[in-house]
């Protein structure tokens, strides 16, 4: 069974930066393309950023230039750089597979706010 566990969030200004980290349990995760998520309250949940088992990366052009995705397959963890961040940054953050495919974990939140 796969267990994702995310955190670092907190609350941060315009213009701050957090770094997330999510811990995934299971072989698998040497194998996996991983992504992160978030979710604004009131809004779907939208794909950020992804990368694969290779590190190539991908993101989505709200964060491209300020947010980087990086993995370390030895630890089983993907994490999320988040830099020059914007009110409308503010979500709840997770990490999956691009497909959701992997039991959602609780998320970490991140609010933007002077």
């Amino acid at each position: 069974q796969v267990q994702l566990v995310e955190s670092g969030g907190g609350l941060v200004q315009p213009g701050g930066s957090l770094r997330l980290s999510c811990v995934v349990s299971g072989s698998i995760f040497r194998l996996a393309t991983m992504g992160w998520y978030r979710q604004a309250p009131g809004k779907q949940r939208e794909l950020v950023a992804t990368i694969t088992r290779a590190s190539y990366t991908n993101y989505a052009d709200s964060v491209k230039g300020r947010f980087t995705i990086s993995r370390d397959n030895a630890k089983n963890t993907v994490w999320l750089q988040m830099n020059s961040l914007k009110s409308e940054d503010t979500a709840v953050y997770y990490c999956n597979a691009p497909d959701g495919s992997y039991p959602w974990g609780q998320g970490t939140q991140v609010t933007v706010s002077s």
